[in-house]
C-alpha cells in the first residue's frame, strides 16, 4: 500500500471513530428524553443583526439559531462560535447561569451541531459582542465531523461534489452565491423598469433550435415522441413577438451536450430578451446599460478586478468588426479574401483548423476564436459577423454577406450575443435548409428545420432586436470567480470512482 493510500485509510478510520463517538453522544441525549433532531425553533435575530445593532440590543433578550463552529472551554464556562446565514457570533455559556444539568448537556455538543440559543446581548471584557446563554436547545446533531478539523475545505473536487460542506466551512463561497442572487434580482428589476414582460417557455422542445449546439435527447412515453432539452428559448420567445408582445424576456436554464471546462457546464443560466421595432444597435446600448447597471447596483462600481485584471463595464464599450479584429490581432486582411481557397491557405499558415463545410465566413470565425478572443480584455462589441455563422440574424443592408449581429467579449470570454432578428420567412426557410444540409453531412450542431417557426414568420414578425447574456459568466466577472463551477451551486461532475 502506498503512503497516500495509508494516509487515506487512516483518515477514514479516524472519521469512523469520530462518528462512533458522536452516535454515542446522540444515544446519551436521547436517553435524557431530548430529541436530537428538533421540529422547530422561533428565531428572533441573526448574528449580523445583533452585531450591527448592538447599541440598541445590549442587555436585550434574543433568540438565534446556527451551527457550532468552535468551542473554547474553561472549566465551568465556555465560549462557542455559532454561525448562521448572516455570519458568526460568540456565545457565552456559564454553568451557574444555565444550571448544572444544562451544562452537562452542553458537553454533549460537537463542532457542527445546530443549536438554538436564547440569552442576552453583551460585550465581553475583550470587547467582543456576544450572547450570554440563558437556555439552549439541540436542533440537529451532526453525526459526521466537518472536514480537515473544520479549519476549511480546500480540495476542489470535494468542494464541488459536496457543496453543502463548502458552504459551511468557506464563508466566501456563500457570499458568492448571495451575490449571484442579487445579480439576478437586479437584472430583473432593470428589465422590468424598461417594460419587459417576464415569460416562461418550454424546456422540452420537439425541435432543437435557437443556437448551434448539440442537444440532450429524452423521450415522452405518453406521446411516444423524442424531445430535446432546450438549447435556447429563442424561437419560442420570437413567436411571442409575432403574437403581439413587444418586449419579453426569460431567465432560465438551457442545456447543451458539450464538454465541461472552466467556461462550460452542460446546463447553464441565460437571460434572453426580444424587443419589437428595435435593431441590434438598440440592443447593444441596452446591453451596456444593463450590465453596467447590475455591476453598479450590486457592487457599487462598474470597475471590477477579475483575476488580477481591472475591467471597466461603464459605457461606452469598444466596438470593432470581426475582420478588423482579425486584422489587428492576427495580421490578416479578410476583407481582401475572395475565395475559400485563399481563406484555407491563411488558416493553414496560422495553424487554425477548419472543415470542408466551412466557407470564407466560417474560416474567418475560426481564426477569430483561435487568435483574437484572448486579446479582448476590456468589454468589447464584435460586429460584422458572417451570414454563414448567423442563421437567425438579419442580413446587413449594405453587405448581405454579413449580418447585423454583435457579440460581447471581456477577458477573452464571450458574455453576450445579440442581433437584429431575421424576419423574412423566405430567407429563414432557405437558411434552415442550408443548415439541414450541414446536419446531413455530419454537423450535429447545425439547426434543424422548424416549419412551425417559419409558419409563424409568415404571419409577420415585426422588426425585432434580440439579446442573450450568460448569467453564469456575468456572475464570474462580478465575483472574481475563475471557473464556472465556482458560481454553480451543483456543477456536473464525473462519477467518482
Amino acid at each position: 500500500m502506498t503512503e497516500v493510500n495509508v494516509q487515506e485509510a487512516q483518515k477514514y478510520e479516524d472519521i469512523n471513530e469520530l462518528m462512533r463517538v458522536r452516535r454515542e453522544k446522540m444515544a446519551t441525549i436521547e436517553g435524557k428524553g431530548i430529541e436530537p433532531f428538533a421540529r422547530k425553533y422561533d428565531v428572533t435575530h441573526h448574528a449580523d443583526d445583533i452585531i450591527t445593532n448592538f447599541e440598541a440590543l445590549e442587555g436585550q433578550n434574543v433568540k438565534l439559531a446556527g451551527r457550532i463552529m468552535a468551542v473554547r472551554g474553561h472549566g465551568k464556562t465556555s465560549f462557542v462560535n455559532v454561525m448562521d446565514m448572516s455570519g458568526r457570533i460568540q456565545v457565552y455559556f456559564r454553568q451557574d447561569v444555565i444550571g448544572e444539568a444544562q451544562y452537562e448537556n452542553f458537553k454533549l455538543l460537537d463542532i457542527g451541531d445546530i443549536v438554538g440559543i436564547e440569552g442576552t446581548v453583551f460585550r465581553t471584557q475583550r470587547g467582543e459582542i456576544s450572547v450570554k446563554i440563558a437556555s439552549f436547545e439541540i436542533l440537529a446533531k451532526s453525526l459526521r465531523p466537518l472536514p480537515e478539523k473544520w479549519h476549511g475545505l480546500k480540495d476542489v473536487e470535494t468542494r464541488y461534489r459536496q457543496r453543502y460542506l463548502d458552504l459551511i466551512v468557506n464563508p466566501e463561497v456563500r457570499n458568492t452565491f448571495i451575490t449571484r442572487s442579487k445579480i439576478i434580482k437586479s437584472l430583473r428589476r432593470l428589465l422590468d423598469e424598461r417594460n419587459y414582460l417576464e415569460v416562461e417557455t418550454p424546456m422540452m422542445h420537439p425541435i432543437a433550435g435557437g443556437a448551434a449546439a448539440r442537444p440532450f435527447t429524452t423521450h415522452h412515453n405518453a406521446l411516444d415522441m423524442d424531445l430535446y432539452l432546450r438549447i435556447a428559448p429563442e424561437l419560442y420567445l420570437k413567436r411571442l413577438i409575432v403574437g403581439g408582445f413587444e418586449r419579453v424576456y426569460e431567465i432560465g436554464r438551457v442545456f447543451r451536450n458539450e464538454g465541461i471546462s472552466i467556461r462550460h457546464n452542460p446546463e447553464f443560466t441565460i437571460v434572453e430578451l426580444y424587443q419589437a421595432y428595435a435593431d441590434y444597435q438598440d440592443l447593444m446600448r441596452l446591453t451596456e446599460e444593463v450590465v453596467s447597471g447590475v455591476a453598479q447596483e450590486v457592487l457599487g462600481t462598474t470597475q471590477v478586478i477579475y483575476q488580477g485584471q481591472e475591467l471597466d463595464f461603464a459605457p461606452p464599450w469598444n466596438r470593432i468588426t470581426m475582420p478588423e479584429a482579425v486584422k489587428k490581432y492576427a495580421n490578416v486582411d479578410f476583407d481582401a479574401v475572395t475565395t475559400v481557397e485563399e481563406a484555407r491557405e491563411i488558416a493553414d499558415r496560422l495553424g487554425v483548423k477548419y472543415e470542408n463545410k466551412h466557407g470564407i465566413g466560417g474560416i474567418l470565425n475560426n481564426i477569430f476564436e483561435d487568435k483574437v478572443e484572448e486579446h479582448l480584455i476590456q468589454p468589447t462589441f464584435i460586429i460584422g459577423h458572417p451570414t454563414e455563422i448567423s442563421p437567425l440574424a438579419k442580413r446587413n443592408k449594405d453587405n448581405p454577406d454579413i449580418t447585423d449581429r454583435f457579440e460581447v467579449f471581456a477577458f477573452g470570454r464571450e458574455l453576450a450575443n445579440g442581433f437584429s432578428e431575421l424576419n423574412d420567412p423566405i430567407d429563414q426557410e432557405g437558411r434552415f435548409s442550408a443548415q439541414v444540409a450541414q446536419r446531413e453531412s455530419g454537423d450535429v450542431e447545425a439547426h434543424m428545420m422548424d416549419h412551425d417557426y417559419v409558419n409563424a414568420l409568415e404571419y409577420g414578425l415585426p422588426p425585432t432586436g434580440g439579446l442573450g447574456i450568460g448569467i453564469d459568466r456575468l456572475v464570474m466577472f462580478l465575483t472574481d470567480s475563475y471557473s464556472i463551477r465556482d458560481v454553480l451551486l451543483f456543477p456536473h461532475m464525473r462519477h467518482k470512482e
